[in-house]
């Protein structure tokens, strides 16, 4: 059946299909036969009207099965033609002929007018009273919307609830989810996804082939796919679809409508500082793939259906210190490098960029950062893993760049590094950091530095630090400390006292100030 504009402004209504009519115990007792349009009895039966008139399009506003015997139209083939015309002009649902005195059998006239109508017509074959058939139908169609109704109002107070407590926006989709037993996608008007909820199985089929769904459901074509338009301060940005809803289609277009009210709340209400529906949806994307819980291969389809780029394409994984989301992903429009940003920790944001394989990884990468330094007040420190060519190295990728940025412990040993940092810059401070969970390395820095670690000076290991960190610079770590060249030589014995190490001995010294870096790795 082609949608129409009618059909778009009445899917909320309830309805049962002329099929469902037609199975019903009292309709069965008719002995109903399907003369015309049999392809065609899934159409929905919004009400039911008893009819002689031949005039009775006029009557209708679509959707309605259409009961009549047919005695103003006995004897007259011109006055049968119109009326059939006349209930598809007005989109009828169906028209029921009770055979009896006026049409002792099914009128070819009709039947072939209502086929070339594309008008399902069904024939009777026993008397009926249409009285009983209108009672049950209109009965049923309450019972469908008063339950539709409740379940509407039940949703709005359930979500409402939520965003007064605070809940992520996930949580409100998990609900709906659930209400709905499908899954639901958000998407923004270019058709990415931002989130999604529901049986993890189920979706990951719905986002493998989410683009021509998508595209589906926004034409109306899709059965069960059912689309509520998400609009804030009356701009649109984007819709919610529950995917494959089996569910009467009233409460599923209800459903839809109180989830969309709730988004839109839950945007508004949503502070400045409040991340965006993108970066959410690439924060998911990238933590989970970071974190190495759910295999990469399963994540591929919410990256293709983020936007992200995928076949046959090489990935840079970074991590940016002190950098802001919002910056580095309008330098990435500004560059046309596709990728996705997300805040992963409070200090670290991760990049993932896809690139043609044509394209020089390294001189791209160099350039993004390049153009973060030229940035008012930029201060951030990109790291950068080696570039993955597969999918499945991706997480590797990312927990690297993500190890190499933790080593780059403050801007000031920064300056001294190149513009993007990798492995191979972070050396001993890299591996300490690698190791630093390891009980062995934790234990060996506690030995090392337990006589200071105990001890009631405090400013001894600050002191110690810069000491080892200036290359046993005397004049230098004088210097950072603002105290004389004496009161730093009594404080550099007073730490060897205490540790019981020579620190003029190149080894004792080295083997100090791997404890050190162990230390302050497993403190931050």
């Amino acid at each position: 059946m082609t949608t129409t504009a009618r059909d778009t402004r009445d899917s909320w209504e309830p309805a049962l299909s002329v099929r469902q009519v037609l199975a019903l115990e009292r309709v069965l007792a008719g002995q109903p036969e399907v003369v015309a349009g049999a392809g065609l009895l899934d159409r929905p039966v919004r009400w039911v009207h008893v009819a002689e008139a031949a005039d009775v399009g006029v009557m209708l506003s679509g959707g309605e099965m259409v009961l009549t015997t047919g005695v103003l139209l006995a004897g007259d083939e011109d006055r049968q033609t119109e009326y059939i015309r006349s209930l598809h002009r007005a989109e009828a649902a169906a028209v029921v002929l009770g055979l009896g005195r006026a049409f002792p059998a099914p009128p070819d006239v009709m039947r072939r007018t209502a086929e070339r109508c594309g008008l399902p017509m069904v024939v009777l074959h026993r008397p009926f009273p249409f009285a009983e058939l209108t009672e049950e139908v209109q009965s049923r169609l309450l019972r469908r919307k008063y339950a539709a109704v409740s379940l509407s109002e039940a949703v709005r107070t359930e979500l409402t609830g939520l965003i007064t407590a605070g809940a992520p926006v996930q949580r409100l989709l998990d609900e709906v989810a659930r209400h709905a037993g499908c899954p639901v996608v958000v998407a923004n008007l270019a058709h990415r996804v931002l989130a999604t909820a529901g049986e993890r199985a189920a979706v990951d089929d719905v986002l493998r082939d989410w683009e021509r769904i998508a595209r589906q459901a926004g034409a109306g074509a899709a059965d069960g796919w059912i689309r509520a338009e998400l609009t804030c301060r009356g701009e649109r940005w984007g819709r919610l679809v529950l995917c494959g809803h089996r569910g009467d289609r009233a409460a599923g277009r209800l459903l839809a409508d109180r989830a969309a009210e709730a988004l839109v709340l839950h945007r508004m209400l949503g502070g400045p500082t409040t991340p965006s529906w993108e970066e959410q949806s690439a924060r998911s994307l990238l933590t989970d793939l970071a974190g190495g819980a759910v295999p990469a291969r399963q994540l591929l389809p919410r990256a293709r259906a983020a936007g992200l780029p995928v076949n046959r394409r090489v990935f840079v994984p970074l991590a940016v210190r002190d950098g802001d989301p919002a910056r580095l992903g309008r330098i990435l429009r500004l560059l046309g490098l596709p990728g996705l940003v997300a805040r992963l920790t409070d200090d670290t944001t991760a990049v993932l960029l896809s690139l043609a394989r044509d394209q020089d990884a390294r001189a791209l990468t160099d350039h993004f950062a390049a153009r973060l330094r030229t940035e008012p007040g930029a201060t951030a420190v990109v790291a950068a893993a080696d570039a993955r060519t597969a999918w499945d190295e991706v997480p590797a990728g990312l927990r690297e760049a993500q190890h190499v940025a933790d080593a780059v412990t403050d801007s000031a040993a920064a300056r001294d590094l190149p513009p993007v940092v990798r492995l191979r810059d972070i050396h001993l401070r890299g591996l300490v950091r690698l190791l630093r969970d390891d009980p062995h390395v934790q234990s060996f820095a506690e030995r090392e530095l337990d006589g200071l670690l105990r001890g009631p000076d405090e400013d001894l290991l600050p002191v110690l630090r810069t000491y080892l960190a200036t290359g046993r610079n005397k004049s230098r770590t004088a210097q950072l400390h603002h105290v004389s060249r004496p009161a730093l030589y009594r404080r550099l014995e007073a730490i060897q006292a205490r540790l019981g190490v020579d620190l003029d001995d190149f080894e004792q010294a080295a083997s100090v100030h791997i404890a050190l870096l162990a230390h302050d790795a497993q403190q931050g």
